[in-house]
């Protein structure tokens, strides 16, 4: 990073995943165009874990190449009388993967339901209804860093 000065500690930066739920997801698509997406995630254990469809582009993205990036970035905040933001963001490198395991999608599955369903049963509802159509993907984390951003 060359403004040291700007750069999130680790912490932050697992503050950052952990409390703002969505992010862009980038992934090498078709004939290696880059193919970027906004997901909702929950951060558990040090990896990102998402949901989604079992077919489609996202997917195939996935199968082909596992290489990703993952930037999330906080609200930001202005000044009263100001006009710039001053916002903190953090991007993640690393290789994802689709879970096979059913009980281990469903523990996944849990964590982000809980995270944005009001009540717990209805993940519950939710994971019984839609477990046989729903994938899940884990990142694994090979590089994050964070930085503070002025706009100004």
């Amino acid at each position: 990073m060359r403004r040291k000065k700007q750069e999130l500690s680790q912490e932050e930066c697992i503050d950052i995943l952990t409390n703002y739920p969505r992010g862009v997801l980038a992934l090498i698509g078709d004939e290696n165009y880059p193919y970027a997406l906004p997901m909702s995630h929950v951060y558990v254990d040090g990896k990102i874990y998402f949901h989604g469809a079992k077919t489609g582009h996202k997917n195939d993205a996935v199968k082909n190449n596992p290489k990703v990036s993952y930037c999330v970035m906080n609200e930001g905040v202005k000044n009263e009388g100001e006009w710039w933001y001053t916002f903190k963001s953090v991007i993640v490198f690393g290789k994802i993967t689709t879970l096979t395991d059913d009980d281990e999608k469903i523990e996944k599955l849990t964590y982000l339901g809980d995270k944005f369903f009001p009540t717990h049963e209805e993940t519950v509802r939710e994971i019984d209804r839609l477990l046989d159509r729903t994938e899940v993907f884990e990142i694994t984390i090979e590089h994050m860093s964070g930085k503070k951003v002025v706009e100004k």
